[in-house]
């Protein structure tokens, strides 16, 4: 589906991060594995290399960093020639982040929606003044259904879990981010969409599980490589018609 088309993934050495590197390249596309810790981003591209005929490359990027941006969509141009598309999915937060409602200090509010939505931003900017000049290029937002919805609370009852105030301000910013960019740069042979997942499992606790997953409709919560299918669509000549679109893959959960 990707046939040599160059993908640089944002916050790649992440959990999601590097099931979409392995994905990329296991489609015929080559990997960019873009993330603040080079090591972690050095050891998954190699992890994807041993395999033969995947490719894949690891970069250092800070996503709140212009120069580092810069930096890195030179190196790849330089590279590779041109970059095919830039997924934005890079998960920038303060120490404090996750706290109640009533926890939440103003400073703490704003810090994670600086360097998350205005990293987001500076990504999609930079590449997609770079797209611009190339004559095309894509971009794929990773947004949530909890940009789209109100939180359902009730499925952190007894857990000392809650759904972000910030996360829930940064995803519905970065849905209308997506639809911005794309009307912006309509006509220039650039494409913007974002992908919202629902809940991803990471050992949550047993209560917390049942409840989420009673309102989904086989599955319940997603490992992360269930967002392979969607993204790859969103990368491919498949969806080339699709812009400004928000793809929604959650089992369910947000019906």
């Amino acid at each position: 589906m990707l046939t040599d088309k160059v993908v640089v993934v944002t916050g790649g050495a992440g959990v999601l991060g590097r099931q979409f590197c392995a994905a990329v390249a296991a489609h015929g596309g080559i990997a960019v594995v873009a993330d603040r810790d080079i090591d972690a981003a050095a050891a998954v591209a190699e992890e994807i290399t041993a395999i033969a005929g995947w490719r894949a490359d690891a970069l250092p990027l800070d996503i709140t960093d212009r120069d580092s941006i810069a930096a890195l969509i030179t190196a790849v141009q330089k590279k590779h020639g041109c970059i095919s598309a830039v997924v934005n999915n890079a998960y920038p937060r303060n120490k404090s982040f996750g706290r109640k409602l009533e926890d939440v200090t103003y400073g703490d509010f704003c810090e994670n929606v600086d360097m998350h939505l205005g990293g987001y931003f500076l990504v999609a900017q930079q590449f997609c003044i770079a797209f611009k000049a190339q004559g095309g290029g894509n971009v794929v937002n990773m947004a949530s259904i909890y940009g789209t919805m109100t939180p359902r609370f009730e499925v952190y009852a007894g857990t000392p879990m809650t759904m972000p105030v910030e996360y829930a301000a940064i995803k519905a910013a970065i849905v209308q981010l997506t639809r911005y960019f794309a009307e912006y740069f309509k006509g220039s042979g650039i494409r913007v969409n974002s992908l919202s997942p629902g809940g991803i499992f990471a050992n949550q606790p047993a209560e917390f599980l049942d409840a989420y997953n009673r309102h989904c409709a086989f599955k319940g919560m997603l490992a992360p490589k269930d967002l392979q299918g969607a993204l790859l669509f969103l990368l491919s000549d498949a969806s080339q018609f699709m812009t400004g679109q928000n793809l929604v893959v959650d089992d369910g959960y947000s019906l």
